[in-house]
């Protein structure tokens, strides 16, 4: 042991620059986050009105079609009626007539730009809540990293001599980062209260028109039904995704059945999967790690492989767990992958998802060739008192 003093301090100086980083960077994280949440409250205050200006251009719309059929009604009844109305009459009932048809069609063009106009806001209002919680989860992720390098450093020092123990602290920085995600899920989930915003002007401009107008109150309803179908896929995938809550029940295996058939359902990729050995349970941080290692690999073809099919392959082993990964689609050729700038390997989530195989002891491979597809294969080392556990 007397070659790990070096070692040690070596590492003591590493993590005190990485808290000292992490410091520095802080305020600037706090900025980020801070004009993230200004530009969600401008986009809402900006939507705000305009669903406002909407509202009142279709009250205004719907009186002047009021209006409109009135008069050409009385128009009509003029000129059937020749005899009894004079010339003038007539000019006058033609000319409230076409004023009236003049107004309408300006206005129904203004109601028809604040719509489209309504729809690039919500647009922009998505895009600023995505760039808000990603911000603020980026923030939390940092303030949890560094608090727990300044509190645990003796710790650090005294196990990171040692893989088990080593593993167990890369375990619990893992439960730190995932029960953050996990809140974030659950706020999302009782809460989606601004998503839910255009849903409600939609249900009272159908509650308007049910009235006054029933083909496009059927047509304004079938919109409502298909956005709110949308929305609440949408909500739940983004749930799925932050955190899978099956893993907690069923374990790692349904989890990823799971996730392959809803990703096969949005994808259009068949994907074949296979489970080698019997399986076991082990400690939820090294599943939730798998999990997204598993999730990060299938995203990637899902978005660049162009792949037609695909395989998951899960070999449970007395000390180690192998997983693969493969596709048939287009390929990349790795040196050209590493050295571009443009298209980095960390750009496709590989370099994350190789520290995470390193980290808990084990390590990442990537095959790929331009038209011969990808294989990335990934293995994990499990101590005994993992394989000894309750089996599936």
């Amino acid at each position: 042991m007397e070659g790990a003093t070096p070692n040690i301090e070596r590492i003591n100086d590493i993590l005190n620059r990485a808290i000292d980083s992490i410091e520095g960077c802080k305020e600037e994280i706090v900025d980020i986050v801070e004009q993230a949440r200004n530009d969600v409250i401008l986009a809402e205050k900006e939507l705000n009105s305009i669903n406002e200006q909407v509202k009142q251009i279709t009250m205004l719309v719907d009186r002047l079609e009021i209006e409109e059929k009135k008069h050409r009604i009385l128009l009509s009844n003029v000129n059937k009626n020749f005899n009894v109305y004079s010339e003038i009459d007539f000019k006058e009932a033609y000319d409230k007539a076409n004023n009236i048809r003049i107004q309408l069609l300006l206005k129904r063009e203004e109601e028809k730009n604040l719509i489209k106009k309504r729809r690039e806001q919500e647009i922009r209002l998505k895009s600023a809540l995505n760039v808000y919680n990603q911000a603020k989860k980026v923030w939390k992720s940092v303030s949890v990293v560094n608090e727990y390098l300044k509190g645990n450093l003796g710790e650090i020092l005294d196990t990171v001599d040692h893989l088990k123990k080593k593993q167990a602290l890369v375990i619990r920085m893992i439960e730190a980062q995932e029960e953050e995600r996990h809140k974030l899920a659950m706020d999302i989930h009782d809460g989606p209260a601004q998503e839910m915003a255009h849903l409600l002007i939609k249900a009272e401009l159908c509650e308007r028109l049910a009235e006054i107008d029933k083909d496009r109150f059927k047509e304004e309803m079938d919109n409502f039904k298909s956005l709110a179908r949308a929305t609440l896929k949408d909500l739940r995938k983004t749930i799925f995704d932050l955190r899978p809550m099956s893993l907690d029940d069923l374990g790692l295996i349904s989890t990823l059945e799971r996730y392959i058939e809803n990703f096969v359902e949005y994808s259009g990729i068949p994907v074949d999967f296979k489970v080698v050995g019997h399986t076991y349970s082990m400690n939820k941080a090294i599943e939730v790690a798998i999990f997204r290692m598993v999730q990060e690999a299938l995203n990637n073809i899902s978005k660049h492989s162009k792949a037609t099919e695909a395989k998951v392959i899960v070999e449970f082993t007395p000390t180690r767990l192998n997983v693969s990964i493969i596709d048939n689609g287009i390929g990349f050729d790795m040196d050209k992958l590493t050295k571009n700038d443009s298209r980095s390997i960390t750009g496709y989530g590989l370099a994350n998802m190789r520290e995470r195989a390193e980290l808990l002891g084990g390590s990442l491979t990537i095959k790929s060739a331009p038209s011969k597809g990808t294989r990335i294969s990934f293995h994990i080392l499990l101590s005994k008192e993992e394989n000894k556990s309750d089996r599936y």
